[in-house]
């Protein structure tokens, strides 16, 4: 089976061969450093008694190499159909090893695709355009523990500063750290040069792993997002004035209730205590007297 993907012919070759110029609408960097591929694949590991769930493979260069690493399985799931004659091509050499959906990946579940096919775990160069977004899903899922045992996923370095940062590195500390942090475990593997990709983006790439915590602190996931939303959508103002409209008028009470000076702002407070604020927004919700219409539970970016 390890020969058969070698015959392969290189994926500079498959790309001219079907016609597949990377599209910037798309997200598209393709990654054609083998080596380089199979050391993001080993990121992964092990993997041989595991489903790996790949987003956006376009010709198929880390398929290849999770396949090459001995994955027991890989879900690649394409929106370009540019894309999947390629993978078809490596389908045919791992038999039944690669089962390749055509769609959106913001638009399937991938729980229910995966179903009782465990461990599953999820290994990708995602599609810049679209990585936030899938990893916030991901990780707003209301079922803890999740489907997934564990992301490893490749994201502009800055969004991956984002993930890992805590209240010290406040440039980059936000919403996105505060969910990613309270129900995982993170940190960058490593940094990849835009060398590696073809074509080149203007930004370095780096390699995170999420490594989902079998215990989050006791908070509700909509209420969390909620109030990270309230306080980093307005992270200059003090935390009694941003939160005002969703606790309820002045929310000094409630912020002394949670142990947060009034006074503070986003981004000094740290993932315990936003649970904390989560936690009195849903007392603030619950209480009779709370007269004004719920606040939105939107858990957009």
């Amino acid at each position: 089976m390890q020969r058969d993907l070698e015959d392969l012919p290189p994926l500079r070759e498959v790309v001219a061969a079907h016609g597949i110029a990377a599209r910037k609408s798309l997200g598209q960097n393709f990654l054609f450093d083998l080596n380089l591929a199979r050391r993001i694949a080993r990121a992964a590991a092990p993997q041989d008694a595991a489903t790996i769930v790949e987003i956006g493979p376009g010709p198929g260069g880390l398929t290849r190499a999770l396949l090459a690493e001995g994955a027991r399985k890989v879900i690649a799931i394409e929106r370009d159909p540019r894309c999947l004659a390629a993978l078809e091509d490596i389908a045919r050499a791992c038999p039944n090893r690669l089962e390749i959906i055509a769609g959106d990946a913001l638009a399937i579940d991938l729980g229910a695709l995966v179903g009782s096919a465990r461990p599953a775990r999820i290994c990708a160069n995602l599609p810049y355009n679209v990585a936030t977004a899938l990893l916030t899903a991901w990780i707003e899922t209301p079922a803890w523990p999740p489907w997934f045992d564990r992301l490893v996923l490749m994201f502009q370095k800055e969004v991956a500063e984002r993930i890992v940062a805590t209240p010290r590195q406040r440039a980059a500390y936000g919403r996105l750290a505060v969910l990613c942090n309270w129900r995982c475990e993170t940190r960058i593997l490593f940094e990849i040069s835009p060398a590696a990709f073809t074509p080149p983006p203007k930004v370095t790439s780096a390699l995170v792993e999420l490594q989902p915590r079998p215990n989050p602190l006791p908070c509700d996931v909509a209420r969390l997002a909620a109030v990270t939303q309230a306080a980093f959508g307005q992270r200059r103002k003090m935390l009694r004035q941003s939160l005002k409209a969703l606790l309820g008028g002045d929310p000094t009470a409630r912020l002394a209730a949670a142990g947060i000076a009034p006074t503070a702002r986003a981004e000094e407070i740290d993932v315990a205590g936003f649970v904390r604020l989560a936690r009195a927004l849903a007392d603030y919700m619950a209480a009779p007297a709370a007269s004004s219409p719920a606040p939105s539970m939107s858990s957009r970016s």
